[in-house]
Formats: C-alpha cells, structure tokens, sequence
C-alpha cells in the first residue's frame, strides 16, 4: 500500500534508476489505486485492528497532542488521497498539497471543488471525527479542509528544490505530511536519502514531519501500472532521518494483517513517524 506509493515521482534526469520510475508511473490510475487501498477490505474502517483506524489514529493522536500547529504546511506527494490530512487541518490555515502527476493532482481538484464523481471521503473523514471526539460532523471537517488547502503543486522530490524556483507555497513552512512517497519513487535507498534531504530543505528549523510508509515492500499495482518500491525495514528509517537531521519524537508500526494481504502488493508492514527538524 505504498500501494499508496502513488505520490511524487521523480521526473526526467541523467539518472537511469529514476527515469525508471518516472516512466512506470505515467500507466499509474488513480481510481484503481483508491479501490485497491481505500475500498474493501483496506477501505473498511469498522475493524479495529485495520490498516486504515490505525492510520488515522495515528496522525489524530500526533495532532491532539498540540505540538504540530503553525501557520503552514506541505503534503508531500499527496496522491489521490486527502485523508492524510484531515486531522491536520484544524491546526494549519495555509495547506499546500502536492504530487508529481497532473492525473493526481486533477483528482484532488476534483473533490475539493465537489465536482460531480468525485471520491467519496465521509468514512475517512467521519471515522475522524470519532477519534477527535470533539463532536464535530464530517460535513464540517470536510469543509475546514477545503478552505485550508490553499493551492495544489507538481513536485519532483528528486530534485534538490523539490516545488522548483519561486514556488507559491510558503516556505520554509511549519511542518510537513507525507504518506507512501518516498519509498514509491525511490529506485534505491541512497535515492531515497536524498529525496528525504530534499523535502527537508523545504521544513523550518524545528518544524515537524510526519512520515507515513510501507515496511519491506517490493511492488505495488494501480490499474495496469504494476510499480517498484525500495523495500525498506524501521531501522533504515530511523538512519535516513538522523542523516536528514531529526529527532524522531514517535515511532510506530503496523503488521499488515492476512486478510488485508491481497494481490495488489507485498507489503508487510506500515510504519508511522513523528519527526522534529534539529536547529542547526
């Protein structure tokens, strides 16, 4: 579920491994990767032990904690999806969202203008407002996030100014979100070290990231595109966010569970970290 791996793709380069990628993503569909990842059974939110309650409870409990609020904040690789930032968006006036496909970054204008067949997010964003348990509709959250995402960008974070030159987007912003980008678009684990520095550049002194992945995950599939992943493992994050230099505030993982094991991927795990830029 990096299958949820959708997100920024690196663009053309003298990199062979990268322009790889770049290549596989442009069969990516976004609305074969939504049913694959957010219909039935990963999509079912009623189970307590799946994959999505934990996620959401995860960013929710980050949030509740008050420490990540500021003016700003940057969804790196956004996808097709906006759950990763529901939470986000009652501590944040100015969210920019972002990805390396224009097919993603229509399907995001799409649900935030509420145009006609857009993805259905009420589960998502209800099952949110449980959590927060401050009595809020999902009418509501929806509504709050709408207004705060302020503009939706390309991204290439493989490059050393992942928004290019004289971006709209705030910078360097109070914190940053990103969910199954990196290890999706990295051919190898120093690419993907480089594109974590890259991101970071983005970040103010302090801000906070907050880092969602799949653990030891070779594949994914959206519609015809079957994509690679850089399977990676919890302590080789750990590394890659020092070297990037952060402290990490929170470290949690998921085991993916048989009945969510489907044929759409191999993922074996999610991981889920709280981060804190050093002061240089």
């Amino acid at each position: 579920m990096s299958s949820e791996g959708k997100d920024a793709v690196t663009g053309a380069s003298s990199d062979p491994g990268r322009e790889a990628v770049a290549a596989s993503y442009q069969r990516f569909e976004p609305r074969s990767y939504l049913r694959n990842n957010y219909g039935p059974p990963r999509g079912d939110l009623s189970q307590p032990d799946g994959v999505g309650p934990w996620k959401l409870r995860c960013l929710a409990e980050t949030f509740a904690t008050g420490e990540v609020t500021g003016h700003s904040l940057i969804d790196i690789g956004s996808g097709p999806t906006v759950y990763q930032v529901l939470s986000a968006s009652a501590h944040f006036e100015d969210i920019t969202m972002t990805d390396f496909l224009e097919v993603n970054r229509q399907e995001l204008g799409v649900w935030l203008r509420q145009d006609h067949g857009a993805f259905d997010w009420s589960l998502y964003s209800q099952h949110v407002c449980f959590i927060e348990g401050k009595g809020e509709s999902w009418q509501e959250k929806e509504r709050q996030l709408r207004s705060k995402v302020k503009r939706i960008l390309p991204i290439d974070v493989h490059q050393p100014q992942p928004l290019g030159p004289g971006s709209p987007a705030p910078l360097p912003t109070d914190a940053l979100v990103s969910a199954f980008c990196l290890e999706a678009v990295s051919p190898d684990h120093a690419s993907f070290q480089r594109a974590l520095d890259h991101i970071t550049t983005l970040l103010r002194p302090s801000g906070h990231l907050l880092l969602i992945g799949a653990l030891e995950e070779s594949w994914y599939l959206a519609g015809e595109a079957k994509l690679s992943v850089v399977p990676i493992q919890e302590g080789e994050v750990r590394e890659a966010l020092s070297q990037s230099g952060y402290q990490i505030r929170d470290f949690r993982t998921y085991t993916m569970p048989a009945y969510l094991q489907t044929d759409v991927d191999d993922v074996k795990g999610i991981f889920f970290v709280w981060a804190q830029k050093t002061v240089a």
